[in-house]
């Protein structure tokens, strides 16, 4: 599902124009980009939690040029899914495979 799909669906479910949503949706991403760039995890109950985590420095090898590289310890944005989320989607995807 992209994200015109998902903003088309919000509009049809809501009855809420569909520029309108495209902001609401466009706002909730900016806010959580901002906050990941920040530092700040993210917490959105009942789905999952978008968090910073921090990658070690590390060793690494060109293969190409057979040497050997130092990545410096940085940071990456990571999603959790909520436990409820994971179990909803496990029960869901079984019902759909045995139709």
């Amino acid at each position: 599902m992209t994200k015109a799909e998902i903003i088309t669906e919000i509009s049809s479910k809501t009855g809420i124009e569909k520029v309108d949503v495209q902001e609401a949706v466009e706002a909730f991403f900016k806010v959580v980009k901002t906050s990941m760039i920040n530092g700040e995890n993210v917490y959105v109950r009942g789905f999952g939690s978008f968090v910073v985590k921090k990658r070690a420095k590390k060793t690494a090898r060109n293969i190409s040029k057979n040497t050997a590289i130092i990545i410096p310890e940085h940071f990456v944005p990571s999603f959790k899914p909520a436990k409820v989320f994971v179990e909803k989607v496990k029960t869901g995807n079984k019902q759909k495979a045995l139709a």
